[in-house]
């Protein structure tokens, strides 16, 4: 068990709170970390991977935001955790979007190698934005190294 995600979730449950989100080159590695915690049932509402920009969509994405940015932008991990917590309800909502080290023909913009995360608090409608540059070997590492990143600024703003 992530002992970060588990410090986040006895943060929420202290607080009464509730997260969700909507993530993409992560897989559900983020959906994962919390539910591996006990207790995560009382504040974990909803989790999403929505690997296609559709489904991002389905789930209040505007396409002008992914038209005007690209699908790998800061402006659509923000659109994705404001709408994944207007969907669910929850208290915060996290979007993760970008690549990790690999080339996408569909969505040709965007570094190959980078990031973006957010996470939104619907008590303060405030957006805490972040990104970095994935440089591990394997896929499974750099999706390790975005979800420490992640979850260390949830607990920052926690």
């Amino acid at each position: 068990m992530d002992i970060k995600a588990k410090q986040i979730v006895e943060k929420l449950t202290k607080n009464g709170q509730t997260i969700s989100v909507m993530e993409s080159c992560t897989g559900g590695a983020f959906s994962n970390a919390i539910t591996n915690v006990p207790g995560s049932s009382e504040v974990f509402k909803f989790g999403a991977v929505t690997y296609s920009n559709e489904f991002k969509t389905k789930l209040g994405v505007k396409k002008s935001v992914i038209r005007k940015f690209s699908v790998y932008s800061l402006q659509v991990a923000r659109e994705m955790s404001k709408e994944i917590t207007n969907f669910s309800g929850a208290d915060y909502g996290v979007g993760i979007t970008g690549k990790l080290k690999k080339v996408d023909t569909e969505n040709g913009y965007g570094k190959d190698d980078e990031v973006f995360f957010c996470v939104f608090s619907r008590k303060n409608n405030q957006f805490f934005d972040g990104s970095l540059i994935v440089d591990k070997d394997s896929r499974e590492e750099n999706k390790n190294m975005v979800l420490q990143m992640v979850l260390t600024k949830i607990l920052e703003i926690l």
